[in-house]
């Protein structure tokens, strides 16, 4: 599929050093944190301003390069997707707190926060993350794990959520999201990722160093996001691709076409 700056984006809700170096520090009261998990970690790890504010074009370079090897010009679209939450004209940062307008790049069906219209669409939220990983069948996540936990949040966002929202535009952003963890800590190639260091991400927005993860030598780059982003709007499908096999028997419908 062709890829989208907005699938760019949705990556970060995700250097050849063999730790992340920069330690952990959890936000404080003053600290801004919005929905995306992955901004958040860089901020708690201080690879973005701890508060969560003034964050610029290089900032995001020098973050998303040392923290998650992404090249150059992959990080910078990465901040003008976001720099769109800033309300102010010419504006050349944004804070995490401006992330949490709704619509605007956070949308419903998230996979870890709920939904804007039960209140509280940025703080993590067990009870929604435990919706998606029931999906997580094993203790390694593929594509078709992930996608399932996506759709099923759709689905129970649609069923609950009377101002459910999700159009062409936010299917780009939750495709992003979604590879997000593949892209930090998994297998490009084979789109899978380890499921502990998943829940232990999301849980904690923190990297998983505690666990032997360690940033990747490999740059990632747009190829790499668009690849990924194919393989899991495939898999997002409920559409299966071979045919079923039809008997030639003639059907008697009298009898339950036995």
């Amino acid at each position: 599929m062709k890829f989208t700056l907005q699938v760019a984006f949705g990556v970060t809700l995700a250097a050849a050093t063999a730790k992340c170096g920069n330690p952990w520090k959890a936000p404080g009261p003053e600290d801004y944190r919005g929905p995306c998990p992955m901004l958040n970690t860089l901020a708690n790890h201080g690879f973005l301003p701890h508060d969560g504010r003034n964050i610029t074009k290089q900032t995001t370079v020098n973050a998303l390069g040392s923290a998650l090897n992404f090249n150059a010009s992959l990080a910078e679209l990465m901040f003008e997707m976001a720099l769109v939450a800033n309300p102010e004209p010419n504006a050349t940062f944004f804070t995490l707190n401006q992330l949490n307008v709704h619509n605007v790049l956070e949308h419903d069906a998230s996979l870890s926060r709920s939904d804007a219209f039960f209140g509280n669409n940025h703080v993590f939220n067990e009870t929604i993350f435990n919706e998606t990983r029931a999906y997580w069948t094993g203790p390694v996540l593929d594509a078709n794990m992930l996608a399932n936990g996506k759709v099923a949040r759709q689905v129970s966002s649609k069923a609950f959520n009377p101002n459910y929202t999700f159009t062409s535009t936010i299917e780009q952003f939750s495709l992003g999201e979604v590879i997000a963890p593949i892209v930090a800590f998994g297998d490009v190639d084979l789109a899978m990722v380890n499921r502990t260091l998943v829940e232990y991400f999301f849980e904690n927005e923190r990297f998983p160093t505690e666990l032997g993860w360690s940033t990747r030598s490999t740059p990632i780059t747009l190829e790499i996001i668009g690849k990924l982003t194919g393989i899991m709007s495939n898999a997002t499908s409920l559409i299966t691709t071979a045919e079923p096999v039809v008997s030639t028997k003639r059907r008697d419908l009298h009898f339950g076409g036995l």
